[in-house]
């Protein structure tokens, strides 16, 4: 090939390579949205032990709904590794259902790795959201699938004080604005009360 052509190729497959890379930094995302955010292997000591829950969830999501039931939870976190690995488990007894969440923190990283099992299927959701804490605010976000449509993830976690916090889950369908779906208040309770070896008393 003549050099003047392969010249030509080059400069071209350059130039096509910074229109993509522009382009990919040029899209939407909704307010927030990172996969780069970082924290400390001590970011969920705060949650070790039981708590009590008023949860709130949106019948149907995505469809602009207003209606949410509501519904007490039990939760009773245990760390392991230090911290750099914590697993609580969520009992809802009025729907009779349970979750588990599991956490993981990459030290190299520094940033958290959250997955979800739900009773009803017993499967680990593939997609952790990821992220950290800075102060007494937690964000968590992925780029995932629901019923096919691709969503954008946030689990948001506030500290209000030593014995309650609030968590919301919210997700993004146009890459520009988060409907919050779920959201959960909680309460610092006694472990020995409310926990038996670590898992919420039935």
């Amino acid at each position: 090939m003549p050099l003047s052509r392969f010249t030509a190729l080059v400069a071209l497959s350059a130039t096509l390579f910074a229109g993509c890379a522009a382009h990919a930094q040029t899209q939407p995302v909704p307010p927030g949205f990172t996969m780069e955010r970082t924290g400390t292997v001590t970011d969920f000591v705060y949650f070790e032990g039981g708590w009590t829950t008023a949860q709130r969830r949106l019948r149907q999501r995505g469809v602009v709904s207003h209606d949410w039931e509501e519904f007490p939870a039990t939760l009773c976190m245990t760390p392991y590794l230090g911290g750099a690995a914590t697993v609580d488990e969520l009992y809802m007894p009025t729907l009779n259902r349970a979750g588990l969440t599991v956490r993981v923190f990459d030290r190299e990283h520094r940033q958290w790795s959250i997955y979800w099992i739900n009773s009803a299927t017993g499967r680990l959701d593939p997609v952790p959201v990821v992220g950290g804490f800075a102060d007494n605010r937690g964000e968590f976000y992925a780029n995932d699938t629901v019923d096919g449509r691709p969503i954008k993830v946030r689990y948001l976690w506030l500290i209000t004080d030593h014995n309650h916090a609030r968590w919301e889950q919210a997700f993004s369908y146009d890459n520009q604005t988060w409907e919050t779906n779920w959201t959960a208040d909680f309460t610092r309770a006694d472990a020995n009360t409310v926990c038996d070896h670590g898992r919420p008393r039935r």
